[in-house]
C-alpha cells in the first residue's frame, strides 16, 4: 500500500518537477471556459484514439462483445466517442481537483434525493453504488452540492499526484479512504455515513463470483454484498451523465435495493451488473470501456476475450 504524504513541501525535488509542471498546466486549463474545454477534450481524445492502439484494441474488444447487434461502422463510432468521452472527463477531472464545484451548480440537475434519505433513515449507512463512467471525477465533486459523502481510492504511485488528489478529494467529501482500508469503510457505514462505491473492475477471481455483465460473464466482486450484510448499510444505486454540447450534467440517485443481499452472490451480483447495463445503455459512450472487465476467464487454464494482449504486439 502507497503510504500517504500529503504535504507538498515533501515534493520539491528534482524528480517531481515535471509533476509540478504537468499539475500547473492542469490548474491552468480548468480555468478555461466549459465550451473550450470541451473543445480540447474532443482533440484529447482523438489524439488518444490515434495513438494509443492498445487501449483501443480493448475498447473495440468490449464493445464488440458488449454490443454484438451493432454493425462495424456503428461500432468504430461508439469507439471514438468513447475516447472523446473520457478526453472530456480528463478535463473535467482537472476541474474537480482545481476548482469549487459551485462553479457548475447553475448546470447541474440533482434527481432522487429522497432516495438518499430513505436508505440513511435506517441508521446504518448508505453504500452509493455506481460505475466507472468518464464523469466520475466531476461526478464526485457535483454531489457534494447536495450531500457529503466518504470515498475510497486507489493511491496513486507518484506521490506529489497522489497527494494533490487526496488533498483536494478531502477538501470536498467526508473522508477519503484507502481501498485497502475495510476497517474505515465500516466505520464510516456504521456512523451512518454515505459511502461512495465503485466495483465494476476486474479485479481476479479471488473474491468474486461470475455473473453476466451484458451477456459476458465477468468477474463481479461480492464486496458490496459482504459490506451490507456486515453492516445493515442500504445500497442506494448512483449514476451521472454529461448532457451534449457543454449544457451540464445530471446526477441520479435511484431507489435503495430491496431484500439485498440476497445470500445468492451470483444473483445479487447480476443484479448489480444489470443496473450498470441499464445506466449505460442511456449514454454508453460515456461509460470506460478502455479497462479489461473481462480480463478474468471462466476457465483459469483459457485465455480471455483480449488473447492475453501480448505485449509485443502492442507498445504504445
Amino acid at each position: 500500500m502507497v503510504e500517504r504524504e500529503l504535504r507538498y513541501r515533501k515534493f520539491l525535488s528534482p524528480r517531481y518537477w515535471p509533476t509540478w509542471l504537468a499539475l500547473a498546466g492542469a490548474k491552468m486549463l480548468s480555468y478555461l471556459p466549459l465550451n473550450l474545454q470541451h473543445v480540447l477534450g474532443w482533440c484529447a481524445g482523438m489524439l488518444a484514439y490515434r495513438l494509443s492502439k492498445r487501449r483501443r484494441f480493448i475498447t473495440e474488444t468490449n464493445i464488440q462483445h458488449c454490443f454484438p447487434a451493432l454493425s462495424q461502422n456503428d461500432r468504430r463510432t461508439l469507439v471514438k466517442a468513447s475516447f472523446i468521452s473520457n478526453g472530456l472527463g480528463l478535463f473535467e477531472a482537472f476541474r474537480s481537483w482545481f476548482r469549487r464545484p459551485k462553479s457548475l451548480k447553475s448546470k447541474v440537475s440533482y434527481h432522487g434525493h429522497e432516495h438518499l434519505m430513505e436508505g440513511l433513515a435506517h441508521g446504518k449507512g448508505v453504500i452509493l453504488f455506481g460505475g466507472h463512467f468518464s464523469t466520475l471525477d466531476l461526478a464526485g465533486s457535483l454531489t457534494t452540492l447536495y450531500f457529503k459523502a466518504d470515498v475510497m481510492q486507489r493511491d496513486h504511485k507518484n506521490g506529489l499526484f497522489n497527494a494533490l488528489m487526496t488533498n483536494s478529494r478531502d477538501r470536498l467529501y467526508g473522508k477519503v479512504l484507502s481501498k485497502f482500508d475495510v476497517r474505515g469503510l465500516v466505520q464510516s457505514l456504521k456512523s451512518n455515513h454515505v459511502v461512495w462505491y465503485a466495483t465494476d473492475q476486474d479485479y481476479g477471481r479471488t473474491g468474486s463470483v461470475f455473473a453476466p455483465f451484458f451477456g459476458v460473464p465477468a468477474a463481479t466482486l461480492i464486496s458490496t454484498m459482504r459490506l451490507a450484510e456486515k453492516t445493515g448499510a442500504a445500497v442506494v444505486p448512483f449514476s451521472h451523465f454529461r448532457r451534449p454540447h457543454a449544457k451540464g450534467y445530471d446526477l441520479y440517485i435511484h431507489p435503495p435495493l430491496d431484500t439485498f443481499p440476497s445470500g445468492d452472490q451470483v444473483a445479487d451480483a447480476t443484479r448489480l451488473n444489470e443496473f450498470l447495463e441499464r445506466e449505460i445503455a442511456k449514454h454508453p459512450e460515456q461509460y470506460l470501456w478502455m479497462h479489461r472487465r473481462f480480463k478474468t476467464p471462466v476457465r483459469p487454464a483459457t485465455k480471455n476475450i483480449y488473447g492475453q494482449l501480448r505485449d509485443t504486439q502492442f507498445k504504445t
